[in-house]
């Protein structure tokens, strides 16, 4: 299924917004935990921002940025994932000049600490920031400036959502959040999320809005979905407990903790 997913997310795609080149986009997949890393330019100042970078993949992102001619300015990061350690760290290193940003709720280190609101330049583009928390209190989606597109980490997924069982997650907050935050979305905004799981690379507002089996429940009811849903622990979450908790061989206030 990976390889499946690999060849289809490696396609090029692109989006018109406003006047000039559109804006350049390319969808990245790291098997080992099924995320999307995406990477938006601007095709004529040549700035750039990544989003949801995975550590193990770093390397080959800071090599299609350089390959693309662009300047990475940011680093982003819809939250801290369990599944996967983030690669903002290391792309500060491989590409000068580039910062990490992450929600400041989110309780890790950063270059830059953004909240609801705040605005994500790059040329003649800019990434929106929405708070979308109850996957975690520091979730956020960005939303690019013409409303064309929305990358929705994992408070939104394509037929799902994110897991609200730990992580400080709220059901409740969630379904809020996708309602209030995303779902008032253009019904035609394209949706990308930071994971999936059955090879979908895209979908758009109007189609979660109407097909997620989920979300398209009342808030009541998609909070018992979500309570009894016993999902297994993610894959990496001991490196994630080592790295954030607190007073562990490079835990929470330790080096590990930038992103």
């Amino acid at each position: 299924m990976a390889g499946s997913v690999l060849k289809i997310a490696g396609r090029r795609l692109s989006q018109h917004t406003g006047s000039g080149a559109p804006v350049l986009l390319r969808q990245m997949f790291e098997p080992k935990s099924c995320t999307y890393t995406y990477l938006l330019g601007d095709r004529e100042s040549r700035e750039a921002v990544l989003i949801d970078p995975v550590l193990e993949t770093a390397q080959r992102d800071a090599q299609l940025v350089k390959e693309l001619g662009l300047r990475l300015l940011y680093a982003v990061n819809t939250h801290c994932h369990a599944d996967h350690i983030t690669g903002s760290g290391l792309l500060r290193s491989l590409l000068p000049g580039c910062q990490s940003v992450i929600s400041r709720l989110s309780g890790a280190q950063a270059d830059w600490h953004i909240e609801d609101g705040d605005s994500i330049q790059f040329g003649r583009f800019a990434l929106e920031t929405r708070a979308s928390p109850g996957h975690t209190p520091g979730c956020v989606t960005f939303v690019l400036n013409d409303h064309s597109m929305a990358f929705t980490g994992d408070a939104l997924l394509i037929r799902g959502c994110g897991r609200t069982d730990f992580q400080q997650g709220c059901a409740e907050t969630l379904y809020h959040s996708v309602h209030e935050k995303i779902f008032t979305l253009p019904g035609n905004c394209l949706i990308y999320p930071a994971h999936d799981y059955h090879g979908l690379t895209v979908s758009t507002v109007e189609e979660e809005r109407t097909l997620n089996p989920r979300l398209t429940l009342s808030c009541e009811e998609f909070v018992k979905v979500m309570d009894k849903l016993n999902l297994p622990k993610p894959q990496q979450i001991g490196e994630w407990l080592r790295i954030w908790t607190p007073g562990s061989e490079g835990g929470a206030g330790g080096l590990d903790t930038w992103v």
